[in-house]
């Protein structure tokens, strides 16, 4: 069987007004299909994707689904091809007891974006039942003394089903006494008399025995049968009668048993027996109102019994007789409507039927973040629902259609403020007093990369010693990102740059996934005594967020240069020869020692002084200064000559120190020390013109020595790039350079002349170890003469 439907139009007007009020795109449609009752499993309703205006495609995609309100489900759709079935058999009688329209309401929901449609299933009535009377034999007692004309009530039979289906026609059986007279309303009969048409006579025929048929109006007819036995009495010929023959009242639902409803007053013209009345439901009467309500039998007072609710029963029609005590008991009937008036006794019911979470901490304002569903059982104002949330500040809930509400986002979101939301929602009925219910929902904030990384200090500065060893860690930059998984993994990099036309990264190296930094070779504060770098700090979000940290690096000097005496006798390499007359006098200047320190500060600052001295010296030294004066006259004792050992020492921790030997020799008069005076300025000279050649060649070979380095370097700097990254992959730095161009183990000679510095000549030396500091100062004085620089 197919079944009939068709599409409803979509309510715009309702649909515009939302459109102001909310964001959230919602379609408001109702389709409408209408379909028999008892129809069979995969029986066809409507293709409701098409209807929709959704393709195939999207069924799935968009996660196409039907909630209803009721616990069984009925429907299903077919998520191939967008055709709603039945999936349970429906019986019309079962779900919609004394509804005249049976509609079932399936809300659709797709996602992707949320949308909702409201469907209406009308579900048909067949003539699947026939008409049943609530006893197979009615006896009916009618006195003789009746007259043509009257009427009698009978008990009529019921139909489960609707409409036409329902009892719609009587018959009775053919007989000379007696028809039936009924009236109808909308196919439904509302009376159904038995019409006495000529008078009795007992005495003819005491007995009847009618056979009374009851047609419902489907196709094809149906029908039921019961009996009607007539006994025809006589005496007692006045019936009782109530005042009025319909009665209204009503009572508050929820009544405490024993209230009072109504009180019945019915009068019988007879006396005695047949003037006593006798009050009690009729036979018509559900079991149910029986259950509900009582009658006084003897005073006609009704009153409550069982429970009175407003939501399965908001009326009753109660058929009451009044009986006489007569030998043939006449009975009277009046109908007593009794209305039940509803109070607030049904707290809303509320459903959260889609959430969509976690919600994107950049979801815009007007995201919807959950659909509910709210009903009230009660009625009026009572039954009238407002839906409201805590968290008013962050989500509001945004009416959509009648009992559904939505949960949207109202503010800007940040995970890193609040990470998760406890979204209290409350449905409240308007009545009194109020009613409600709440449901709590955890709403998780999802993190977008919105924050670089951040460093603990954007500039710092780092002190590190000289001769320091390769490979070594220096510092650990560290950064910090609020946000969270990949979004706050923080990888670190050096930003390209240069130091005196080197590469940054031949210098100092981190490491990506901690932010250490390590020296690639030893520096020398004599070559480099500062530089700068700058770190990145990069997320591993999409797109990569980063920032940026400086570092000042300044190389701090060691004593690692022992001092040097300059500079005529470091060339010549022999002892120092100074002439003195022997005739100076105490407090005379001798000569004058200097030497030098490539180190600076405390390591640079030298003292001079006499190894081992004798106390019968006539000579003391400037610590300061290093000029040897005369503290006494010399006599004749001492001699025409003295040798003595100058140490000139720094003062660092630990200090270094350099000897050199000197010769004073005594001379008798002026004129020989003016000659000597000339001769060694003589000899200055040549060794200045000398000299002059000496720089030449030396500057010659250097210039030869630089092209053939660069063009070495240039060949090579490939070869020397990939081992620089090898090693920032390993972590580890070797110790060894050996044969490598890093300035940390150049030897530089210095040559003072004229009182000017010069770097004459640089020497590339293997990194071998170096003696120590008390290897040094233990060796051999003659030793450290012949290693160091000797001054004339």
């Amino acid at each position: 069987m197919f079944a009939k439907y068709y599409q409803g139009t979509c309510i715009t007007k309702l649909i515009h007004l939302f459109l102001l009020q909310v964001s959230l795109v919602l379609v408001v449609c109702q389709l409408h299909y209408i379909i028999p009752e008892e129809s069979k499993h995969g029986t066809f309703v409507g293709r409701i994707a098409q209807d929709l205006g959704l393709q195939k495609s999207e069924i799935n995609s968009r996660m196409l689904r039907i909630v209803s309100n009721d616990e069984k489900q009925f429907f299903e759709v077919n998520l191939q091809n967008g055709i709603l079935f039945v999936k349970d058999i429906i019986d019309r009688e079962e779900i919609c007891t004394n509804i005249p329209i049976c509609v079932l309401s399936l809300q659709v929901i797709v996602d992707n974006p949320v949308k909702m449609y409201q469907v209406d299933v009308e579900i048909e009535d067949i003539n699947d039942n026939y008409p049943v009377f609530f006893t197979n034999e009615y006896i009916i007692s009618i006195s003789e003394l009746r007259l043509p004309g009257s009427r009698f009530p009978l008990e009529g039979a019921v139909d489960a089903d609707i409409g036409t289906n329902s009892v719609t026609n009587y018959d009775l059986s053919t007989n000379d006494y007696f028809i039936l007279e009924f009236t109808k309303y909308v196919h439904q009969i509302r009376t159904l008399d038995l019409l006495l048409k000529k008078p009795l006579d007992r005495e003819k025929i005491s007995f009847h025995n009618l056979t009374l048929i009851a047609f419902d109006g489907g196709k094809p007819k149906l029908s039921g049968t019961t009996q009607l036995v007539i006994t025809v009495g006589d005496a007692n010929d006045n019936t009782p009668t109530f005042d009025q023959p319909f009665y209204q009242c009503s009572v508050v639902e929820n009544a405490p048993k024993g209230t009072f409803v109504y009180k019945l007053n019915a009068t019988d013209k007879d006396q005695g027996k047949n003037g006593e009345i006798s009050y009690d439901f009729s036979k018509l009467v559900p079991e149910h109102v029986k259950q509900t309500f009582s009658i006084d039998k003897h005073t006609g007072d009704i009153t409550v019994i069982g429970e009175v609710d407003f939501e399965n029963n908001k009326m009753y029609e109660i058929q009451i007789d009044a009986a006489d005590y007569g030998e043939l008991s006449l009975v009277g009937h009046c109908k007593v409507l009794v209305t039940i008036t509803d109070i607030n006794d049904n707290p809303p019911e509320l459903t959260v039927t889609s959430l969509s979470v976690p919600v994107a901490e950049d979801a815009p304002q007007g995201t919807t973040v959950a659909i509910i569903h709210v009903r009230d059982r009660d009625s009026g104002e009572n039954g009238r629902i407002n839906c409201y949330i805590s968290e008013h500040r962050t989500f509001k809930i945004v009416p959509a259609f009648a009992g559904v509400f939505s949960l949207t986002v109202d503010a800007p979101l940040d995970r890193e403020t609040i990470s998760e939301y406890e979204v209290v929602i409350t449905a409240k009925d308007e009545g009194s007093p109020a009613l409600s219910v709440s449901k709590t929902i955890n709403v998780e904030i999802s993190d977008v990369n919105d924050n670089a990384p951040e460093f603990m200090q954007s500039v710092t500065t780092i002190f590190l010693k000289e001769n320091n060893p390769p490979g070594s860690h220096i510092y650990s930059v560290s950064a910090s990102d609020p946000d969270m998984n990949q979004n706050s993994f923080i990888t670190y990099s050096l930003s390209e740059n240069s130091v005196n036309g080197v590469p940054l990264s031949s210098f100092i190296s981190i490491n990506p996934e901690n932010g250490n930094l390590f020296a690639l070779l030893s520096f020398d504060y004599e070559q480099i005594n500062y530089f700068q770098c700058e770190v990145k700090a990069t997320d591993a979000g999409l797109p990569p967020l980063s920032s940026y940290a400086t570092l000042y690096i300044f190389i701090v000097d060691v004593n690692d240069n022992p001092p040097f005496f300059s500079p005529l006798s470091a060339l010549s390499g022999s002892t120092e020869m100074i002439k003195s007359l022997k005739s100076a006098q105490a407090g005379s200047l001798v000569t004058k020692i200097t030497a030098v320190d490539l180190d600076s500060g405390y390591n640079a600052w030298i003292s001079y002084e006499f190894k081992k001295p004798l106390l019968s010296l006539p000579f003391q030294i400037s610590h300061k200064t290093g000029e040897i004066r005369l503290i006494r006259s010399y006599m004749e004792s001492d001699g025409d000559e003295f040798r003595l050992m100058v140490v000139a020492q720094d003062h660092g921790e630990p200090s270094m120190s350099s000897v050199m030997p000197i010769i004073i020799s005594l001379v008798d008069s002026e004129e020989d020390l003016k000659v000597d005076l000339h001769d060694s300025n003589e000899k200055e000279e040549e060794f200045t013109s000398a000299n002059v050649y000496l720089v030449i060649a030396i500057c010659s070979i250097s210039s030869i020595f630089l092209i053939t380095l660069i063009a070495f370097t240039v060949l090579r700097w490939q070869k020397y790039r990939d081992e620089v990254n090898e090693l920032r992959e390993n972590y580890k730095v070797c110790s060894n350079t050996v044969g490598s161009w890093i300035y940390s183990q150049q030897s530089q000679y210095k040559l003072y002349l004229n009182s000017l510095q010069r770097n004459d000549l640089i020497v590339f030396t293997p990194n071998l170890s170096q003696p120590s500091d008390n290897e040094r100062n233990s060796k051999d004085p003659e030793t450290e003469t012949n290693s160091s620089f000797q001054v004339r």
